[in-house]
């Protein structure tokens, strides 16, 4: 099974793919990482987003995404940029797509920081990689 871990931040996302289990798995595509959209976009630009999304998908054969829950209220509320991106997700995508709360990650990481070998060390890539693998099979 490959799993999509997408980290919303502005108007970019950052994507890892991962396949395998939580024991045992690795990153699929890791030169590709990143999708992002002017921050005024245009029909043509989400549009092309759209497609890009949908490449990616179908040439990575991938069967669930796992997106990071946007706050809704307070300081740390997503702004227009990630409300679009969801939306072209949730349209786009033809796989499973589940929401995960950072607290959910950083319960995750606490548990099994020593099965994550091979997270990236950039932050925002970090935590796509944290949201693929919670839809990890266990074993």
């Amino acid at each position: 099974m490959n799993v999509m871990g997408i980290m919303l931040k502005a108007n970019e996302m950052r994507i890892v793919t991962l396949t395998g289990s939580r024991t045992c798995h690795e990153m699929v595509n890791a030169k590709f990482n990143k999708l992002a959209l002017n921050k005024h976009p245009e029909q043509k630009d989400v549009k092309e987003l759209v497609q890009q999304i949908m490449d990616y998908c179908n040439a990575n054969n991938i069967n669930k995404a796992v997106i990071n829950r946007r706050s809704t209220t307070g300081q740390g509320a997503g702004g227009a940029g990630t409300f679009l991106l969801e939306g072209a997700i949730l349209a786009t995508l033809n796989c499973e797509i589940d929401f995960v709360h950072p607290a959910t990650l950083r319960a995750t990481d606490k548990r099994e920081a020593d099965h994550k070998s091979t997270k990236p060390k950039t932050v925002d890539l970090g935590k796509a990689y944290d949201l693929a693998y919670e839809a990890l099979a266990l074993n």
